[in-house]
């Protein structure tokens, strides 16, 4: 069994950690001394979408053989705000 954490996709309550480091440390209580405050969860910063871009998102095509950002856009799901 590997050491590495996984790192979760949508937490449920993540402004309860710090996510600077693989400690997760409480936001209360950081152990890794990674500046005053806590660094946030990608899903804070970006939205509930974070992990459909960037340089690991997975690759679609669309029907008419579009891909990458262009491709993207489409399959973006409705903002829940």
């Amino acid at each position: 069994m590997s050491g590495k954490k996984i790192f979760p996709l949508h937490p449920a309550r993540p402004e309860l950690l710090c996510w600077g480091c693989d400690r997760y440390c409480r936001a209360t209580d950081m152990a890794c001394g990674n500046g005053s405050d806590r660094t946030q969860h990608p899903c804070e910063l970006f939205g509930e979408d974070w992990a459909s871009f960037g340089l690991d998102a997975p690759q679609t095509v669309t029907q008419d053989g579009r891909d990458g950002p262009d491709a993207q856009d489409e399959r973006k799901p409705p903002c829940r705000h």
